[in-house]
């Protein structure tokens, strides 16, 4: 088989999901957009609804069909992007709940939808999305009697807990929401670590369910796997790769993997990422090209089948250091050229 292997074990998906729901005392959703954070939304939104897990979020409408028929009608998927222009139709069929985040959303679904539900937003300090205080003192009244299903707002700085930002986004949210009967949210995974204030009545885990950080605890969920095409042995001298990039000073055996930056490899990782054989290091050396990578595995006893980028050893968050990224866009990156595989209970 040439292309690599990526394996999800969604056990470990569902598990996460029970652990950072046993630190609230609230509903605990599933954010699942980005087709599941790369994982394959289908299987991903499937296992959690089976864990438990009863509303999910997507970024923006089209999301939702996949999910809609992962998980089917007892569930509720609202959508972080609100009711843009175009969308009625779908919001409608799919049974979507738009999270409104301006003055011309929230006149587009009570026109469009008057009697569909619907989520607000509120901007408490991250200036992305979501209505400022002096928009939502304006319209208040009128959308609390409409009974929205959520009021919510997103914290900008929760994967750094001393951050003064933390306590002035909760402050907000409260000098905004204090009072009203409608459930409100407030933490992703970063604000479920932040303690009992920041819950309210919904949180929303996101990179935490796929291993990620700032959930340390969190099970390893991505297994990656690239063979071996091709080895060669160098002497003294020779280089490897597009510009000539590495130099061997001694003699070497190199491998040729089948991935590349096509496949969400970061071009950032070259000479610096570090592959393994079991638990053996391998460096990569030379540069990440668009569908190959070159390892050094002069020390290994045996040309191996393949060598791991994600696994026991090195984890997500670790292979982000390495290309100066974060862990969300090594996992969003990972390509379609995989072969997935799902492993666990809740793969059957």
């Amino acid at each position: 088989m040439a292309s690599a292997t990526l394996t999800i074990d969604l056990d470990a998906i569902a598990a996460n999901w029970r652990a950072l729901d046993a630190m609230t005392d609230c509903e605990t959703a599933a954010v699942v957009k980005a087709d599941g954070y790369g994982l394959g939304v289908g299987r991903v939104a499937k296992a959690l609804a089976q864990a438990g897990a009863r509303r999910f979020f997507v970024a923006v409408s089209e999301e939702g069909a996949a999910v809609r028929d992962a998980v089917g009608q007892n569930a509720e998927i609202l959508v972080f992007g609100g009711h843009m222009r175009g969308d009625t139709d779908m919001i409608r069929d799919l049974h979507l709940v738009p999270m409104l985040n301006s003055l011309d959303q929230l006149t587009r679904h009570f026109e469009a939808l008057p009697s569909a539900p619907f989520g607000i937003q509120l901007d408490s300090g991250m200036n992305r999305l979501g209505m400022e205080a002096i928009e939502w003192d304006a319209v208040r009244d009128i959308v609390l009697a409409q009974n929205p299903v959520l009021v919510m707002s997103h914290l900008a700085c929760a994967d750094d807990p001393d951050h003064a930002m933390n306590g002035l986004q909760l402050a907000a949210f409260r000098a905004m929401t204090d009072g009203i009967t409608a459930p409100r949210s407030l933490a992703a995974t970063g604000g479920i670590l932040l303690g009992p204030q920041f819950h309210f009545d919904l949180t929303r885990p996101g990179i935490g369910l796929y291993g990620g950080l700032p959930f340390a605890a969190a099970q390893p969920v991505a297994t990656l796997s690239l063979p071996v095409i091709q080895t060669r042995d160098l002497q003294a001298g020779e280089v490897v790769g597009y510009g000539n990039a590495w130099t061997t000073n001694t003699t070497a055996t190199i491998a040729t993997l089948s991935g590349g930056y096509a496949d969400g490899l970061l071009r950032a990782l070259s000479n610096g990422a570090t592959f393994w054989a079991n638990d053996i290091a391998c460096p990569l050396v030379g540069r990440v090209s668009m569908d190959l990578i070159t390892i050094d595995i002069s020390h290994l006893h045996e040309v191996p089948h393949h060598l791991d980028i994600l696994g026991p050893q090195q984890s997500v968050d670790d292979l982000a250091t390495m290309a100066g990224t974060i862990g969300y866009e090594i996992l969003t990156s990972l390509g379609p050229r995989y072969t997935r595989r799902y492993a666990g209970g809740f793969a059957q």
